[in-house]
């Protein structure tokens, strides 16, 4: 069996996380958390679109975590979503920061907004 050390080219990956923070290159992140090629960008959650829509440039793809359990997306969010055209997919944190590390690890344009679990 071979085994490869994953690398991650700038952008950085969600080291872990647990009730109400994330851990990002090696700092503590208290509540909802936005990952672009830029780093970690200040997000007050879903009411707060603006820096999901502004950065939209930076990734292929968003995924956006709920939270501990998916939830659907209130219709006027996904709305604002589609007419700016910002491509996401939609589920739990945990799956979300998982997904984020794995589509990072393989050099691809991803993004992460996620609430706290």
């Amino acid at each position: 069996m071979e085994i490869n050390e994953i690398s991650f080219s700038g952008q950085p990956p969600v080291d872990s996380y647990g009730p109400g923070f994330f851990r990002v290159s090696d700092k503590v992140l208290k509540g909802p958390l936005f990952l672009t090629l830029k780093g970690s960008i200040n997000w007050a959650g879903l009411e707060d679109l603006s820096p999901i829509i502004e950065n939209k440039d930076d990734y292929d793809v968003i995924f956006i975590g709920m939270g501990k359990e998916i939830s659907p997306l209130p219709k006027v969010i996904i709305n604002k979503l589609e007419e700016a055209g910002v491509p996401y997919e939609l589920m739990n944190s945990p799956s979300a920061c998982r997904t984020y590390n794995v589509l990072l690890s393989e050099d691809r344009r991803v993004g992460l907004a996620v609430l706290p679990v």
